[in-house]
């Protein structure tokens, strides 16, 4: 079953996103290789971040595997039988010291990397953004990888479907949008083409630069986000009837709202 959303479904940025983030990495690469050959390849690349849980972070988003249970409530000890023995109260010494601890994780990161044949050396690094790389120290982590990668002479493609976080190059005349595409050129390290996408929208067709004289090759992005759907049968997983996390607000919501509305 197909999702009902047009383009980006904004229930896959949940619980679900780890899954999603590492099959549309394979997917891409699944897509690109037959377009490449002989003279590139395209290789998945896994990097491992860690980064401290914050108040008011989304556990389920951030750490996959949590699992919650939902406890049984406590039923009131029966009644004592007139005459038995009372067990003797014993003091609980509290704790003297309180220390706040912190709580990191790691979050494995799938990337493509377009490589020459002929001397293994990086053309395009395709990016496909998780929410470590839009916050904290996971986006200072990231933010070091992209200036290497342009400083490197190398194509830098970036696939942001999540709504929430910083984006990795400011909005700057560009129109407000939930998700983005950029793409920033070697040898233009300072301009980026950018793909604003409304929720709307079905998602792009886009370039992906090779070493000239060679054109561009196309990602077909809605094919790869469907495939990668339809394969993991995300549809079993996902409670339509239930608002995304993070929720949509407005317009959007209600809109949304009747597009999965079941009679």
């Amino acid at each position: 079953m197909p999702s009902p959303f047009p383009g980006m479904d904004p229930y896959l940025e949940g619980y679900l996103w780890p899954d999603v983030h590492h099959a549309l990495a394979s997917e891409i690469r699944r897509q690109l290789a037959p377009q490449l050959t002989p003279r590139y390849v395209a290789r998945i690349v896994i990097r491992t971040v860690v980064e401290e849980l914050k108040s008011g972070d989304s556990v389920a988003v951030m750490i996959p595997d949590v699992e919650v249970f939902a406890g049984r409530r406590a039923e009131a000890a029966p009644p004592a039988a007139p005459g038995a023995a009372t067990a003797t109260a014993v003091a609980i010494a509290p704790a003297p010291v309180v220390w706040p601890q912190s709580l990191t994780f790691e979050a494995d990161i799938s990337s493509v990397e377009i490589r020459d044949v002929a001397g293994g050396t990086l053309v395009t690094s395709i990016e496909i953004l998780s929410p470590t790389n839009k916050r904290g120290a996971g986006r200072d982590e990231y933010q070091t990888k992209r200036r290497r990668v342009i400083l490197a002479q190398a194509h830098l493609l970036e696939i942001d479907l999540l709504r929430e976080g910083r984006r990795p190059v400011p909005r700057t005349g560009s129109p407000r949008a939930p998700y983005y595409v950029f793409l920033t050129r070697a040898g233009h390290p300072g301009r980026a083409e950018v793909w604003p996408i409304q929720l709307r929208d079905p998602l792009p067709v886009v370039p992906v630069p090779l070493r000239p004289p060679d054109a561009d090759t196309p990602l077909d992005l809605a094919k790869a986000l469907a495939a990668i759907y339809d394969e993991a049968r995300y549809d079993l997983s996902l409670d339509y009837g239930q608002p995304p996390d993070p929720p949509l607000e407005g317009a959007e919501a209600e809109w949304a709202a009747e597009l999965v509305y079941e009679p």
